[in-house]
C-alpha cells in the first residue's frame, strides 16, 4: 500500500465519522426539544364550523314566510240563567251585561271567540278578534269583529309600541280583562258604561320594560285572572262613538293610564289609575208619550277619572275600582226626566276572591262582587239614567286547562233596560260552561 492511498482512507474514515456524530447529535435534539407550538389566536375559518343550534333557528325564522308565524286561540261560553231563584222577575232586564236574562229564554251562547295573531315582522305584530255570538237587534249569533289591530314596536326590546286599528281602550282594570279570565259572568255597569265592548277605533302609544311586560304576562298565563299587557303607560286618542259605530263628530276622545304590578311580600299587587275626556254625539228619539229632548245639543262632554286596585288571589285576593264623571244621561224626575245633558255620574264595584288550587280539578276560586252605579248609559237610546245596586256570588271551577264551569246567583236592584226604563228588583241563578282552545 503506497503512503497516498493511506492518506485517502484515514481521510475518508474521519469525513464518515463526522457524518454520523452530527447525524446522531440532530436526532437527539430533536428528540429532547417540544415540538413548537402552534401560533395562537390562529381561528379556524367559519365555514369549517357547523353553525350553533339557535343560529340555525334564526336563520330558519327569517326564512320563514309570514303566514306561518300565525297563529290561533279562542273560547266559547255557553249559558243557561233559568234555575230556580228565591225571588224570579223576568222585568229584570240587563242588555249591556246579558241578552239572555228575562223570560222566554233558556240556553245562549254567550260569546264564541277566535283570535289569529302572530308576528309578521320583527316590529309589527297583528291581532284579529271576531266574535260569533253578538246580538244585533232579534238576531242572534251575529258575526261582528272586536279587535283587529297592528302593535308596531319601535325598539328592538319591544318596551315601546303604537297600537293602531279597533282594540280595547286602556281605561280601568277589568274593562281590559279579557272575559276569558275575569270571574264574574259579565262586567259591572259602573266601569263598563264608559265603553261600550269596551273597545274603539283609534291609535294608543304603550310603554313597559321588559320585565314588567313578562311580569303582565305571567299574571294571566299562571291563572291569577291578570288584564294582560296594555303597558305601565298608556295613551290614546280614538273616536269616541265606541266599537264598530261611525264617528259622528271631528271631536276624537284622548285616554290616559298608569298601572304598576309589584310584589308586596310575596303577593302581586296592581295599582292604576287613568282618565279620558272628549265629546259624545248623541240624538234624542221622542215617543209617542215621552217628548226626549236635548237640552243643549248632540255634542255632550263626556269625561271619566278612575282608580283600580288588585289585589291577585294567592290565595286571597281581592279587586276594586272606582270612577266618577259626566255623560249623557236624562235628567232625574219629574222636573228633567225627558231632558238629555251631560250629568254627574259615579259608581264601582268591589270583589273578594279566595283561590284554591289542585283541589278539585286546576282550582276552585269563589268569590262575592258589589255593584254600585248612579249614572246614564250613552250608547243606549236617550241615555237613560241608571240605578244599579248589584250583589253577584259565585265560583269558578277550572276542571281542567279547556274546560271551565261558573255558577252565580245574582241578588240586583236595577234600572231595566227596557223602555220606560223602570227600576226592578229580582234575583238570577246562572250557570256558564267554557271552553278554551
Amino acid at each position: 500500500m503506497t503512503l497516498a492511498s493511506s492518506h485517502r482512507s484515514v481521510l475518508q474514515a474521519l469525513l464518515v465519522g463526522t457524518a454520523l456524530f452530527f447525524s446522531s447529535s440532530t436526532l437527539a435534539q430533536a428528540q429532547e426539544t417540544p415540538p413548537e407550538p402552534a401560533p395562537q389566536g390562529e381561528v379556524v375559518p367559519p365555514a369549517a364550523l357547523p353553525p350553533p343550534a339557535e343560529e340555525k333557528e334564526k336563520e330558519k325564522e327569517k326564512s320563514k314566510p309570514w303566514y306561518e308565524s300565525i297563529r290561533l286561540r279562542g273560547y266559547t261560553q255557553v249559558r243557561y240563567n233559568r234555575l230556580p231563584s228565591f225571588r224570579v222577575n223576568d222585568s229584570l232586564i240587563n242588555d249591556q251585561g246579558d241578552r239572555f236574562l228575562g223570560k222566554d229564554t233558556g240556553f245562549g251562547i254567550r260569546r264564541a271567540r277566535l283570535v289569529i295573531f302572530g308576528d309578521v315582522h320583527p316590529h309589527v305584530s297583528i291581532y284579529l278578534q271576531p266574535d260569533f255570538a253578538s246580538v244585533i237587534g232579534d238576531q242572534y249569533n251575529v258575526a261582528v269583529m272586536r279587535d283587529w289591530y297592528a302593535d308596531i314596536f319601535v325598539d328592538a326590546k319591544k318596551e315601546f309600541r303604537f297600537r293602531v286599528g279597533q282594540s280595547k281602550v286602556p281605561f280601568g282594570f277589568e274593562n281590559l280583562q279579557s272575559s276569558q279570565n275575569r270571574l264574574a259572568l259579565d262586567r259591572n255597569d259602573a266601569i263598563n258604561s264608559a265603553l261600550k265592548d269596551e273597545r274603539d277605533v283609534g291609535v294608543f302609544f304603550y310603554w313597559a320594560p321588559s320585565h314588567i311586560r313578562e311580569r303582565f304576562k305571567y299574571l294571566v298565563d299562571s291563572g291569577l285572572k291578570g288584564s294582560g299587557d296594555y303597558g305601565v303607560v298608556g295613551l290614546g286618542v280614538y273616536n269616541g262613538q265606541t266599537a264598530n259605530r261611525a264617528e259622528r263628530n271631528n271631536s276624537p276622545h284622548a285616554v290616559a293610564r298608569v298601572s304598576y304590578p309589584f310584589l308586596f311580600g310575596s303577593q302581586y299587587v296592581e295599582v292604576g289609575t287613568g282618565a279620558y275626556y272628549g265629546r259624545f254625539n248623541l240624538s234624542a228619539a221622542p215617543r209617542d208619550d215621552a217628548a226626549y229632548a236635548l237640552a243643549r245639543g248632540p255634542n255632550m262632554v263626556d269625561a271619566r277619572a278612575i282608580v283600580s286596585l288588585m289585589v291577585y288571589p294567592q290565595p286571597l285576593g281581592f279587586q276594586a275600582e272606582y270612577n266618577i264623571g259626566r255623560g249623557p244621561s236624562v235628567g232625574s224626575f219629574p222636573d228633567e226626566a225627558l231632558l238629555i245633558d251631560s250629568r254627574n255620574l259615579h259608581g264601582g264595584y268591589a270583589q273578594l276572591m279566595y283561590k284554591l288550587d289542585g283541589v278539585v280539578g286546576v282550582s276552585l276560586i269563589p268569590y262575592v262582587r258589589g255593584t254600585l252605579y248612579k249614572g246614564g248609559k250613552k250608547f243606549e237610546t236617550n241615555a237613560p239614567l241608571y240605578d244599579v245596586r248589584e250583589l253577584e256570588l259565585g265560583a269558578e271551577w277550572q276542571i281542567w286547562k279547556a274546560l271551565e264551569l261558573t255558577a252565580a246567583y245574582v241578588i240586583a236592584d236595577r234600572t231595566s233596560s227596557r223602555y220606560p226604563y223602570e227600576q226592578e228588583q229580582g234575583h238570577v241563578t246562572r250557570l256558564q260552561l267554557q271552553f278554551n282552545y
